[in-house]
């Protein structure tokens, strides 16, 4: 039974309940509640996909001799392949499922009006496949592939919901400062948690693991419960997503519907038109580099005396930390220059990385190109999506199929881009050449960005 003082009390609190979770859109509370997913998500791209685990999937299949590699075969479904090859085929093929995946689902996203449950779903995906990673081994070697495949989907497919939000919730003149915030959040966040998982691993007898490999796995378990929790805070501030109509039978093919008005909307839309195609080119390039960087250290430098592990993991800190100034600094730049001739810059340093990768041989020179790339890094990624963010009619509804579009050229780009560098490390046995081949899509890409018309961008 209510009294008139608990009535009270159980009203106000549900009244602020409800003015706490729906936030007007560019309030400062829900644009940090939607940046805090990339602290959540973001040790995925730092453990799994840049540290941790490709060394561990190095060491796992290459076989050495007082240092120099002497195989680097791996046998998976009675096919011989190299280790690099192998482990660049199934990220292609994750990442040719996104790309399928992601105008289905936006699509119905958008169609049902609940972004934010198809965000949570592969959310959960990725971090438990992430935990699953534990048990990767040789002799279950399908298990571990299958894992690493679907957090690569996980992670990916979550985040096209993810940036379909950018422009619900925040306003053109926020959406540079934002975005830059976001992944500045993700590389502090993702730091911390590489430091953590790197304490366990170097000093594992002060831990008391007496099984050195332990620790490199548990970092897997640690990445699926990290992703997992801290996400909860961005989910509780999210809206559902834009409502647009009911269920009905024809649900499946909406996205692709989607993407078809879409397409034909580009052909008023120059300026988005070409700014996607010349996205979907440098794309291509910068992603699958920041895949294979650590590949490429594990089987291309000369380590000589230095820990292979530990020097890696402190190149990839080094990037992690300067690219949170690299995103700053390229949000700055937009503002003072504009979004194009700023991604044309980043274009045409990521050039010069390619060439210096090429002859690097040393751990120093390694450290020096990983300092540079964490400038642009950081700041191409950002700027990309937030420049395409302000390309997006002002009364687009289905924003989540306009970045499934984005999302579709990027994955699509990476397919490519990990086919090319399996099939270039399978002929040659070299990552080298692969380095020499994506020059080529950053000068095109330079080329069609200075066709963009730059009038309307803010």
């Amino acid at each position: 039974m209510f009294t008139l003082e608990s009535r009270f009390w159980r009203d106000f609190l549900i009244t602020n309940l409800k003015n706490m979770v729906n936030l007007p859109k560019g309030s400062k509370k829900l644009l940090h509640a939607w940046a805090f997913y990339d602290w959540a998500n973001s040790v995925y791209s730092l453990v799994i996909a840049s540290a941790i685990f490709p060394i561990f999937y190095g060491a796992l299949t290459l076989t050495k001799e007082n240092g120099k590699i002497i195989d680097d075969t791996v046998t998976f479904l009675g096919i011989d392949f190299n280790n690099d090859t192998l482990i660049s085929y199934v990220t292609a093929a994750a990442f040719l499922v996104v790309s399928i995946l992601s105008p289905l689902l936006s699509g119905i996203a958008d169609y049902v009006g609940n972004k934010k449950v198809f965000m949570k779903f592969f959310c959960y995906l990725g971090a438990l496949s992430c935990i699953g990673l534990f048990w990767f081994s040789m002799d279950h070697l399908w298990f571990g592939l299958l894992c690493y495949f679907l957090a690569l989907i996980g992670f990916w497919a979550s985040l096209v919901f993810y940036n379909s939000y950018l422009p619900d919730i925040a306003f053109p003149e926020q959406q540079d400062r934002i975005s830059a915030k976001g992944y500045s959040l993700g590389y502090i966040g993702s730091v911390i948690l590489l430091l953590v998982c790197l304490a366990m691993i170097l000093m594992h007898e002060t831990f008391g693991f007496e099984d050195e490999g332990l620790p490199t796995r548990l970092s897997f378990v640690l990445t699926g419960l990290w992703w997992i929790g801290f996400s909860q805070y961005t989910y509780y501030y999210l809206p559902k997503g834009n409502k647009k109509a009911t269920f009905t039978r024809n649900l499946l093919f909406n996205g692709f519907k989607e993407l078809r008005t879409i397409w034909r909307s580009l052909k008023d839309n120059i300026q988005l038109k070409r700014y996607l195609l010349a996205f979907f080119v440098y794309s291509m390039a910068v992603q699958t580099i920041m895949l294979v960087a650590t590949y490429f250290g594990i089987e291309e430098l000369e380590w000589g005396d230095t820990d292979a592990t530990t020097g890696l993991i402190v190149s990839i800190l080094l990037i992690q930390l300067v690219a949170v100034v690299g995103a700053m600094l390229t949000s700055r730049s937009s503002a003072r220059f504009g979004n194009i001739p700023t991604l044309i810059v980043l274009n045409l340093i990521w050039i010069g990385i390619c060439v210096y990768a090429y002859t690097i041989t040393t751990p120093v020179q390694f450290y020096a190109t990983a300092s540079v790339v964490g400038l642009v890094m950081g700041g191409i990624q950002s700027l990309s999506r937030s420049t395409y963010s302000k390309l997006i009619p002002e009364n687009a509804i289905d924003t989540a199929s306009y970045f499934s579009f984005y999302d579709v050229s990027e994955k699509i780009g990476i397919v490519i881009g990990m086919f090319s560098y399996g099939y270039v490390a399978q002929l040659t046995g070299s990552i080298r050449y692969a380095i020499l081949f994506f020059i080529l899509f950053f000068i095109v890409g330079v080329i069609l960005l200075v066709r963009v018309p730059r009038n309307s961008i803010k």
